[in-house]
């Protein structure tokens, strides 16, 4: 059996859709599965024991004549079956005209009339992203969905082996969008609250180093330090997987967390865990306002700033909730 996994988007929906590699080769442990990403993602997969081939599509030159180049190759693998996760038309252009013997997405694509199977999208039931995306294969698999993984290498871990000393947790602080991003202040009050002796690491890009070196100054925590822009996504998740205790915001970290079963506090701002991009540890837990807001949630992606000019949802966490989850 050739499968192909099809999921160009951000980082987090990237990680989430490993969940469809892990129940394919669950039940298929002889196939072949090929995952298209986007290209900048690559590094997340440097050692995935279960992936054939990783396909990258670059889109920021050339866009549109990689995209038929990566057609072409996908003719040529002549896959049993392509599963897209997106409902954009680049990717259902690329599963529509597959040649496989499956083309299996959702009702929203532009090219789902070409599909064998087509599964009706409902965001805001409650459903997690994992349960709607395992649709797709519920056919092939079954109904119960596996939980999204990353593999970080033994080298890896051997590099952050030097941060695990002694106790410690990390701290993701930042977001993509502003309005998934609990407010800096409150972020920093929490990194002084924090007690004396827990070592802690701020986690994050290269763009996040200067919010997170505010809060590490700021705070006044001297065991507090700041990773940001120091260590890959895989490093990040080796360190994460081995901490008493990961706080981020609803974004990629998350993720990165669940896909090594970490403990997770994930706080949520603008957005409600009714969208179906909550936190997948078993251990894990969500802290948001205790506010009724009639403006919560704003959006499904965040903002660039409040709507509203308050940011409420932000402001209002009770920080002890998370203080408690040590």
């Amino acid at each position: 059996m050739k499968f192909l996994v099809i999921q160009t988007a951000s980082i987090g929906d990237v990680i989430l859709a490993t969940a469809l590699i892990e129940k394919l080769h669950d039940t298929y442990p002889d196939a072949e599965i090929d995952f298209l990403i986007k290209k900048g993602y690559e590094n997340l997969f440097s050692s995935h024991p279960f992936l054939n081939e990783l396909i990258v599509w670059n889109k920021k030159n050339d866009k549109y004549r990689n995209l038929f180049q990566i057609l072409k190759k996908i003719r040529g693998r002549k896959y049993d079956a392509v599963v897209n996760v997106q409902r954009f038309a680049a990717t259902g252009l690329l599963t529509a005209f597959s040649k496989a013997k499956m083309k299996i997405g959702f009702d929203k694509n532009p090219f789902s009339c070409f599909f064998n199977k087509k599964v009706k999208h409902i965001i805001g039931d409650g459903r997690h992203e994992v349960q709607r995306n395992q649709e797709l294969i519920a056919d092939i698999t079954d109904g119960v969905p596996a939980k999204p993984r990353l593999y970080p290498t033994e080298q890896d871990f051997d590099n952050v082996k030097q941060f695990k000393t002694r106790e410690y947790i990390c701290i993701a602080p930042c977001s993509l969008w502003f309005t998934k991003q609990m407010p800096e202040e409150q972020w920093t009050k929490f990194a002084a609250s924090l007690p004396k002796g827990l070592k802690v690491f701020l986690l994050g890009g290269k763009d996040d180093n200067d919010i997170c070196e505010r809060i590490r100054i700021r705070s006044g925590n001297e065991d507090i330090t700041n990773l940001s822009g120091q260590l890959s996504l895989l490093r990040s998740a080796a360190l994460m997987r081995d901490a008493k205790m990961n706080f981020v915001n609803d974004s990629s970290p998350m993720h990165l967390a669940a896909s090594q079963d970490a403990p997770t506090t994930a706080v949520f701002c603008s957005t409600t865990t009714d969208f179906g991009f909550g936190p997948l540890s078993s251990d894990s837990r969500v802290v948001e306002t205790r506010e009724k807001l009639e403006c919560r949630p704003c959006g499904l992606h965040g903002f660039k700033q409040c709507p509203k000019g308050h940011f409420k949802c932000g402001y209002t966490i009770d920080l002890q909730e998370l203080t408690e989850r040590l």
